[in-house]
């Protein structure tokens, strides 16, 4: 007689969710937190179909577009410089300039991410005299040099026949078969829970740059957005040019508000300032975002001004405080598609449109792959494989699983954070000196050191390399 076998079980997706009703879920939580100081030093949980399956760490890199990053220290002169460095703002958070609104997982105390990008270093060379000198000289012989550098790069604004034909804007990041490229390595780890602070460290030595710094960020739900501000210890990236006597630009992060909650349709959007400050070459600039225009509606707009500032005494904080005569260029367009910038002090809106130059033209772009170690090269703390199960669940959409899954490893969480209590243990990073602090600049360990070192030579395997515990757990 035949006895049937028990079929083996399979977890089936749960039933699919509405946008709608997604929608409805996050207001409810959210509504139960109006009144609170900080969402983000709150953590609260979210129910996995309303999280992007991407770990933090992963998301927040800010090199979107590594080619900008690569390019900041070409040009020989400070102001082109800092325009460099403009450039590579407005790049590195295009997954918000192109994407919708997301929650990546949160953190856990000592996970960390690595991964490199190869890019080609094909952006365009910010040169303002040479840009002057096409001016000067009728669109003659005198631009010649720059026009050639950026000849299969420059577009004609479609929307104004009269504008400037030169874009210093960023091509789409892709690997042309015979280009030389250039690598960057990243590092970043969570240092702190509570409150909750990651550091990260930028490296790409072929071209003398480092970037390093603290992320945190500070939330509070007003009852119709959620604004987003950098936290106390986030005191933005602090990028070094070696190549050019260790240059250093501090770049802060302006506010960010989630919005169209009550409306069903959820936007970022981006106010205040952000400033950009180099003590060396005693240039700054600040990038004012103009939340809203007429009646109301998001412009998503620029306002910008580079200008000669004394470190000693830096007393500007608004575009419209900033003398004239200090003024050395200015910016203005929409941080979503096309910004511009004009030479000298005059208002942009006065410069004739063939003297406004491209600097980024966000349109074409897209965000960059990274390189990530393989599988089998990760170690249990690396974000990839410690949130590994339940982003499988999550893309299965199995999010009755990926929610166990994610409260499970929160709980394992909580349970080290007691015994290190009950013990009197001290917790300390394996990557990084600092926890917070250092003026926002986080040092490397010997340990971190090697991991990046380790990353520029395309090696994954940390067999040797040790934390607090004998393992990088």
């Amino acid at each position: 007689m035949a006895t049937s076998a028990t079929p083996p079980t399979v977890d089936a997706p749960d039933e699919p969710q509405s946008e709608g009703s997604k929608l409805r879920t996050f207001l409810g939580i959210l509504k139960k937190f109006i009144g609170v100081t900080d969402l983000a030093a709150v953590r609260f949980s979210l129910p996995s179909q309303l999280l992007e399956p991407t770990p933090n760490l992963e998301y927040w890199t800010y090199l979107d577009a590594p080619n900008a990053f690569v390019a900041i220290g070409t040009s020989d002169e400070p102001l082109d410089r800092m325009l460099e460095v403009v450039r590579f703002w407005l790049t590195k958070d295009l997954k918000y300039a192109k994407g919708k609104p997301c929650k990546p997982y949160n953190s856990c105390l000592g996970e960390f991410f690595r991964c490199n990008w190869e890019t080609e270093d094909n952006a365009p060379r910010i040169d303002t005299k040479e840009l002057q000198g096409d001016k000067s000289n009728g669109n003659a012989s005198a631009a010649s040099s720059l026009k050639s550098d950026v000849s299969g790069l420059k577009t004609t604004v479609k929307d104004d026949k009269n504008g400037s034909s030169v874009s210093l804007s960023v091509p789409q990041h892709g690997k042309s078969a015979d280009a030389h490229l250039v690598r960057v390595s990243y590092l970043t780890e969570q240092t702190s829970h509570h409150p909750p602070v990651s550091a990260f460290h930028v490296t790409c030595p072929e071209k003398g740059i480092t970037a390093r710094g603290f992320d945190q960020i500070s939330a509070k739900f007003t009852g119709t957005s959620v604004k987003v501000l950098p936290g106390e210890h986030n005191m933005g990236i602090f990028i070094t040019l070696d190549k050019r006597d260790g240059e250093t630009y501090q770049l802060t992060h302006p506010a960010a508000h989630l919005g169209g909650i009550l409306r069903g349709s959820l936007s970022v959007s981006v106010s205040e300032m952000a400033y950009f400050t180099c003590p060396q070459t005693k240039i700054k600039a600040i990038l004012h975002y103009v939340e809203e225009g007429w009646l109301g509606r998001t412009t998503n707009k620029i306002d910008g001004v580079i200008f000669r500032y004394d470190p000693e005494n830096d007393n500007k904080s608004r575009v419209q405080d900033v003398p004239e005569e200090d003024v050395l260029a200015r910016l203005s367009g929409p941080w979503r598609e096309r910004v511009v910038f004009t030479i000298g002090s005059r208002p942009v809106k006065t410069v004739p449109s063939e003297e406004q130059y491209t600097i980024i033209n966000i349109g074409p772009l897209s965000v960059a792959p990274k390189i990530v170690p393989p599988e089998d090269q990760q170690q249990p703390n690396e974000s990839l494989t410690l949130w590994g199960g339940v982003t499988r669940a999550i893309h299965a959409k199995q999010f009755s699983k990926a929610t166990e899954l994610k409260v499970e490893l929160e709980e394992k969480q909580r349970e080290k954070a007691r015994e290190r209590e009950k013990s009197g243990e001290e917790w300390k990073p394996v990557f990084f000196e600092h926890v917070v602090g250092n003026g926002g600049k986080p040092g490397l360990t010997d340990q971190g050191r090697r991991v990046l070192e380790l990353a520029q030579k395309g090696e994954w395997s940390l067999d040797g390399i040790t934390g607090q515990n004998g393992t990088t757990e």
